[in-house]
């Protein structure tokens, strides 16, 4: 570890880890909002009266609440530090989720669900940033391999406690316990987290020092292609979450619980690349892991898409390469993030907000066009393989990853006092 910090600023192992386990738990408080409710999407579609393509909208609306409220906390967090407006959103969301459990129809529901996106934004966007000060270069991407371990338990737990609430209440109980996870991670939050963004490394320009900032960030072609990259990753991986439970349980004819099982098989296979990852790191770089994990990804994508088109293989026909999909967004995940973020330690919380808002934005964009497309296998198929082969075109003409610097940052941890 470098010792570019006074002793005293440098944190025992204890509080590193703890620190690391909160951050994996505000990361998670995204995949839990979105993915815990996804066995109720058929009941909540006949419980209020609407269409399968409506009540997806409520996915899109967490989604892009999530995007937007990153291009407004992230920068805000740069300003007054990180520990404030991450425990104000954490607490909004834990307000639009009590709220949820009483929505009387689909507009107020997809409000709300807007609402619960812009509070877990603060939880996503001003965890990376405190990872960017406390880590750098490889390390930085060892750190979110990690931390994807513990994120990644979040959408193989959520559905299956969305099925298992739903066998004894309506989607309304999904709601009630989202909630008590989110007042956990409240809690936890409050007591570990220390601040990570002293006040002499604060930006305080203002409206204009941010747009100064976002102007800086898309100056950089390699940054923009990154973050890109990341969200076009991001838009396979929606398109799977926001078509799985239709296509599985209404194509299929698999159960809620079912169903529940299936999504874990593809979260187990997504965290175990994300921890491969950490492996890989140790004989290649961050960019040529991401190249040849996209790479590996669309043609996966294009298997997928052939055997839903032909209907070769049924069920496990479908399974298997959508599983291995997801195993290349799992490598993907921590490395593009990384790689994007090493480009700007100066502006960390606006770096994070504009690559969170670009992946959940492009995921949003992608969720209702499965529904669009009719809620099928082959619509499911389509988005993921048009979302991978998009993701390695960008890459290899904007990014140009063998131009790319290869960082071997080791991590310095510190607090403010």
């Amino acid at each position: 570890m470098r010792q570019d910090l006074s002793p005293g600023e440098l944190l025992p192992s204890g509080r590193r880890l703890s620190i690391v386990l909160v951050l994996g738990f505000l990361s998670a408080l995204g995949p839990l909002t979105i993915d815990m409710y996804l066995p109720s999407l058929p009941t909540i579609t006949t419980d209020l009266h609407s269409t399968e393509a409506a009540v997806q909208l409520t996915l899109t609306g967490t989604l892009l609440g999530l995007a937007l409220g990153q291009l407004l906390i992230g920068p805000l967090s740069d300003a007054i530090g990180r520990r404030a407006p991450l425990l104000a959103g954490v607490a909004v969301h834990v307000l639009a989720t009590v709220l949820c459990v009483v929505a009387p129809n689909l507009a107020i529901l997809g409000s709300l669900r807007v609402l619960q996106g812009l509070g877990a934004a603060a939880a996503a966007v001003v965890g990376m940033a405190i990872v960017r000060d406390l880590f750098s270069g490889l390390a930085a991407a060892k750190l979110l391999s990690r931390l994807m371990l513990v994120i990644g338990v979040a959408p193989i737990l959520a559905p299956t406690i969305g099925g298992a609430v739903l066998t004894w209440t309506s989607w309304r109980g999904v709601f009630v316990v989202l909630a008590l996870m989110a007042i956990a991670i409240l809690t936890a939050t409050a007591l570990l987290l220390p601040e990570t963004l002293p006040a002499e490394r604060r930006r305080n320009g203002g409206v204009t020092g941010t747009l100064r900032d976002y102007g800086t960030l898309f100056k950089d072609r390699a940054y923009v292609g990154l973050i890109l990259v990341a969200g076009l990753a991001f838009s396979a991986l929606f398109a799977y979450v926001s078509g799985s439970s239709f296509v599985f349980q209404d194509e299929y004819g698999l159960s809620q619980q079912q169903f529940a099982y299936v999504f874990a098989g593809g979260a187990v296979g997504l965290i175990g690349a994300t921890q491969l990852n950490v492996r890989l790191l140790r004989r290649w770089t961050p960019a040529q892991i991401l190249s040849s994990s996209l790479i590996a990804g669309a043609v996966f994508g294009g298997v997928l898409l052939v055997f839903a088109a032909t209907g070769f293989g049924g069920l496990i026909g479908i399974l298997i390469p959508l599983w291995l999909v997801l195993a290349t967004v799992g490598l993907a995940m921590p490395n593009a993030p990384a790689l994007a973020l090493s480009r700007h330690g100066e502006a960390a919380g606006t770096a994070a907000a504009l690559l969170g808002a670009v992946q959940f934005g492009v995921g949003a964009l992608a969720a209702p066009l499965v529904g669009v497309l009719g809620n099928s296998a082959i619509a499911m198929a389509i988005v993921v393989f048009g979302g991978m082969i998009a993701a390695v075109v960008v890459l290899e003409t904007v990014v140009r990853p063998s131009r790319l610097p290869v960082e071997t940052g080791e991590p310095v941890m510190a607090v403010a006092h």
